[in-house]
């Protein structure tokens, strides 16, 4: 029990943090806004649990996420669209991926900031989880 919740302060702290301040390459190619929010993703420390290009980790994989179906903790599912990741980034344990028990850091990201990540996450791609979308 010690060494979890060893784990877990860790993973707080790193990511609550941003990164080194290396500038890395987005795992495909972005439009501005996808760069803009690759940016924030990396300098808010979201890559510390997801990845450094949304491949996931102790966070859920963001790549191929966005439009597809999401198994929550509560035995629910949703779609991960624009309102679900605004949620999730907005409110972290508001609706929890099921099998990741390590709780998201809040963050303070303004409204503009989360919409970047929102749309990072979509150029990530995904599969459409809606018949004809």
């Amino acid at each position: 029990m010690r060494s979890l919740l060893t784990l877990v302060g860790v993973v707080l702290l790193v990511g609550c943090g941003g990164d080194s301040g290396t500038v890395a390459e987005p795992p495909v190619s972005l439009s501005t806004g996808g760069q803009e929010g690759y940016e924030v993703f990396r300098g808010a420390g979201c890559a510390a649990c997801h990845g450094a290009d949304g491949e996931g980790g102790v966070g859920p994989r963001l790549q191929g996420l966005y439009n597809t179906n999401v198994a929550l903790a509560d035995g629910s599912t949703v779609v991960a669209d624009d309102a679900y990741l605004t949620l999730s980034i907005k409110d972290p344990n508001a609706q929890k991926v099921a099998g990741f028990n390590v709780p998201m850091s809040q963050n303070n990201l303004s409204d503009a900031d989360v919409a970047k990540v929102v749309t990072f996450i979509r150029e990530l791609g995904g599969e459409s989880a809606i018949p004809g979308l």
